[in-house]
């Protein structure tokens, strides 16, 4: 009886065992996936609230670069 309990043991362990070492491969890709989307999808997201008000001033003429422009037509007399 306790060589058929050892080796039921010994078969139980190397499942925990393996399915430990499932369970970090999982963690790991969470992890990569988390790291990635925060990468390729937030950050553009946040530095898109900087991107577009300086696209549109610039499109409507609002920009200080519209005056700027404007000064230096008039001082070359165009």
């Amino acid at each position: 009886m306790d060589a058929e309990l050892k080796s039921k043991l010994d078969v139980l362990e190397q499942k925990l065992d393996k399915a430990n070492k499932d369970i970090k491969t999982i963690k790991n890709v969470f992890l990569w996936t988390f790291i990635l989307t925060l990468i390729f999808i937030i950050v553009p997201l946040i530095a898109m609230i900087f991107v577009i008000p300086q696209f549109t001033s610039s499109l409507t003429g609002s920009g200080t670069n519209s005056a700027d422009y404007d000064n230096l037509l008039r001082s070359m007399g165009i």
